[in-house]
């Protein structure tokens, strides 16, 4: 016998065949084992190649929450499952503020989608924006909504919001409406929005503007060729003030202090008994209006003065612009102006099929005068101003209602501001009827 190895070839230590490896079976496992290894390996190369990103895309826009999450779900995820595009979502209540930084440290997003088209505007005159050139049929849209600015079309609407609206419930007679319009105490009334507060009294001044003076009168004052200090404007605030109670301690206590987005809930809401809301489209579906079966009427059947032979609606809606010229870029502008896409609510693309709201009377009521020709539509106007006029318009609103009397100071300061900024990037045009 040799050395201390047996016939079996034990190892010093007692280790051999009924030890397990390493012996032939031992070698046998081992193989196995590698096998499966490399078999899984293989599975997870094969998973991340088919999930393999062929390129990527930013975005920033301003839905957060359940909207964004349905705008992830609904429109962006099947970009990214057709196409293999990483779309990669920022949304922020503070979009403006974002943006701003981000083009001043020389990282813009790809994509942005903004309310309104004033801010884009003032991107587009500075040549921040790129030309969507060949990314859309321009003839899907009434021209207000995707108009020529700065020798190019720089953006595409990708959700609308219809204006000019007063909501009240359903088993309420429009006649009826008019009459309790007069009462102050009927109108429900908040206008905190964070950085934006101030927006729904806006919206008052532009809606009895345009009613009460006609289209042509509210898109020369939109663009910044009506001096805020003229009788009509002038009117617009009084007509609004009178309306909802403008300088009444309860009222202006708190309004200012209720979320626009649900004043008639939470624990103090601003709204109980009221029975009417000057409000855009988006609240249809709200638990208030929807308990009580909420309708709307046109907003001139309660404005004092308003022209009752013409009909003219204030509309609201987001914007798709481009930033950097990419490949993503480029595929998700077309994803979002194409009419298969899904849509997040309203649209004003006239190439979405005319029976997409059928079943639902008062959206396809809605969806009709966003998108039919020969309907008079018009921006929002503090939307389509240049930034700065917009806050001080918003600014101007909150101060208005707490003190009427200081209207003439207070559009003193708006005309100032207008001849400061005459050469700011305003629109040439708000309203359109194509």
């Amino acid at each position: 016998m040799s050395g201390g190895r047996d016939g079996a070839g034990a190892l010093p230590g007692g280790r051999g065949p009924r030890g397990g490896p390493p012996g032939g079976r031992g070698r046998a496992y081992t193989i196995v084992a590698l096998c499966l290894a490399l078999l899984a390996a293989g599975v997870v190369a094969g998973v991340e190649w088919a999930r393999r990103w062929e390129g990527s895309v930013t975005l920033l826009g301003n839905w957060t929450g359940g909207d964004e999450d349905r705008f992830r779900r609904e429109v962006l995820e099947p970009l990214e499952r057709e196409h293999r595009i990483r779309v990669v979502y920022q949304g922020s209540s503070a979009e403006s503020q974002v943006l701003a930084a981000d083009v001043e440290a020389g990282t813009p997003p790809d994509v942005v989608v903004m309310p309104g088209p004033g801010e884009l505007a003032a991107y587009a005159g500075q040549g921040r924006l790129k030309p969507l050139d060949g990314l859309f049929d321009p003839d899907h849209y009434d021209p207000m909504w995707a108009p020529e600015v700065a020798g190019a079309v720089h953006w595409v609407p990708v959700k609308a919001d219809l204006k000019s609206m007063v909501w009240h419930p359903g088993a309420l007679p429009e006649a009826e409406v008019a009459r309790i319009a007069r009462d102050p105490g009927e109108w429900c009334l908040a206008l905190e929005s964070g950085a934006t507060s101030g927006w729904p009294g806006t919206d008052w001044v532009e809606d009895v503007l345009l009613q009460q003076a006609g289209w042509e009168t509210y898109q020369k004052w939109a663009t910044g060729r009506l001096p805020w200090t003229d009788g009509a404007v002038r009117k617009a605030w009084t007509t609004w003030g009178a309306l909802v109670g403008a300088g009444d301690r309860q009222r202006v206590q708190r309004a200012p202090l209720a979320n626009y987005a649900d004043p008639w809930g939470g624990a103090d809401p601003a709204c109980v008994e009221e029975r009417l809301e000057h409000q855009a489209s988006f609240v249809r579906s709200g638990t208030h209006w929807t308990a009580v079966r909420g309708r709307y009427a046109h907003s001139k059947a309660v404005i004092p003065d308003a022209r009752r032979n013409a009909t003219a609606w204030e509309v609201a809606g987001d914007l798709a612009a481009m930033l950097r010229d990419t490949p993503g870029a480029r595929a998700l502008i077309r994803h979002l102006a194409d009419p298969g896409t899904a849509r997040l609510g309203f649209t004003a693309n006239r190439a979405v099929p005319t029976g997409t709201y059928d079943t639902d009377p008062m959206t396809g009521r809605v969806d009709a005068t966003l998108r039919a020709r020969g309907t008079m539509r018009c921006w929002d106007a503090s939307d389509a101003m240049p930034p700065a006029m917009r806050d001080a318009f918003h600014q101007a609103a909150l101060r208005f209602l707490a003190a009427p009397d200081e209207l003439p100071e207070r559009l003193a300061v708006l005309e100032e501001m207008r001849g400061r900024h005459k050469d700011a990037a305003w629109l040439p045009t708000v309203c359109g009827n194509g």
